[in-house]
């Protein structure tokens, strides 16, 4: 292998698939990750409820899912459902390959308004659940 060799985490590929709404995922499923073995929580959140999802579209609809290793601290997967949901599957995948633990994805601000504000709403509900 060369030093320009391309690889691939195979645990965090994303997947769209392109419907009407959109669906985007990244890594393990709440039940995958569980057959697996880890300790896990998932929070959700509703799309709709971020400032920027009125301004993509008017009666935006869709839902998040965060699945969070609960000793590593760090996110099992991502799980979106909603317009445009395919452009915010990278920064998802970024956080699951990366495995960045969730104390420092708090300091990753999204831009406002916009629908990547998702991210500190899904930290939200993990804090405080």
């Amino acid at each position: 292998m060369g030093a320009h060799a391309a690889t691939a985490d195979h645990g965090a590929v994303p997947q769209v698939v392109f419907t009407d709404p959109e669906a985007a995922s990244v890594g393990l499923s709440l039940a995958e990750a569980e057959q697996a073995g880890h300790r896990v929580r998932a929070v959700d959140v509703d799309l709709s409820t971020v400032a920027g999802a009125g301004l993509y579209a008017d009666g935006y609809k869709g839902r998040a899912r965060m699945v969070v290793d609960l000793e590593d601290e760090i996110l099992r997967g991502v799980t979106l459902v909603g317009p445009g949901v395919g452009e915010l599957i990278h920064s998802a995948t970024i956080a699951v390959a990366g495995q960045v633990p969730v104390s420092r994805l708090w300091h990753a601000v999204p831009s406002y308004p916009t629908v990547s504000e998702v991210w500190l709403r899904l930290l939200e509900a993990y804090r405080d659940s």
